[in-house]
């Protein structure tokens, strides 16, 4: 299994390394079973991170073709209104559904994120330009192949459901993310779920930043099974938090309330 982690600039550090190194050593665990890769919509580079001066270095380009787990994480940075995100996040969703991709979600000028991070601009940005930023690379196109792809997962932490959101990729689908990003994941058409962990089948999504470890845990448990999640748990001396909400089949949506899984 090829597990994938996106980075771009402005991404927020702790939603790619908690994930990275839960998932890491699980593969190491599992002999192979399981291997992680750092990569960016434009292949190998180092790519600056919202916080400070730290960056990481993607390996290769994220590949929708190889990959069987795409993790996108959320961005670092400024924060504005979270009617910002709103805006831009019901923009790409009204986009994707109209076809045009979620390409055109601006809200403003302070949308260059990509070239303002090489002109040492990074860390000026919002939180929010970082995600509009992302949504206007090559990245929004990699992540609706990765989408459309059978049998592929994808996962976000954090602010990386709105970037999906932004490129229009949520709409009918139950996932969570930072609480303060919560009305842009339902103005992007999502059904947003107050749970730590979100399972929507080929869709799970983690919560605030620190839920990387949680998402990370309990998709080594879902992909390569409990007895591997439970060892790399007790290694980090970590205990997940919260119980993973599952969104419900079919046969048994008729049980649960319809205020039971929504924010």
């Amino acid at each position: 299994m090829l597990a994938q982690i996106v980075l771009f600039d402005g991404f927020d550090p702790l939603d790619v390394v908690a994930p990275y190194e839960v998932l890491f050593a699980g593969g190491a665990l599992a002999e192979g079973a399981l291997t992680v890769e750092l990569v960016s919509a434009e292949g190998a580079r180092e790519v600056p991170s919202g916080t400070g001066t730290l960056t990481l270095k993607a390996t290769t380009r994220l590949d929708p073709a190889r990959a069987d787990l795409v993790v996108v994480p959320g961005a670092a940075g400024r924060f504005t209104d979270t009617v910002d995100a709103g805006d831009r996040a019901e923009a790409g969703a009204d986009a994707g559904a109209g076809g045009g991709g979620g390409a055109d979600i601006g809200g403003g000028p302070d949308t260059g994120a990509g070239a303002d991070a090489g002109a040492g601009g990074c860390q000026d940005l919002s939180i929010f330009d970082h995600l509009q930023g992302a949504v206007e690379t090559e990245l929004a196109p990699l992540l609706r192949e990765a989408h459309a792809r059978p049998g592929l997962t994808m996962a976000t932490v954090c602010g990386g459901s709105l970037l999906m959101g932004m490129a229009g990729l949520l709409v009918g689908r139950h996932a969570t993310t930072h609480s303060l990003g919560c009305d842009g994941l339902t103005r992007a058409g999502a059904i947003a779920v107050n749970a730590r962990v979100v399972d929507d089948g080929d869709l799970v999504s983690g919560g605030g930043v620190t839920s990387g470890l949680d998402l990370a845990l309990y998709l080594l448990e879902r992909e390569v099974g409990s007895g591997v999640a439970h060892v790399v748990e007790q290694l980090f001396e970590y205990e997940r938090r919260g119980t993973v909400w599952r969104a419900p089949t079919a046969r048994d949506a008729s049980t649960v309330p319809a205020s039971a899984d929504r924010i």
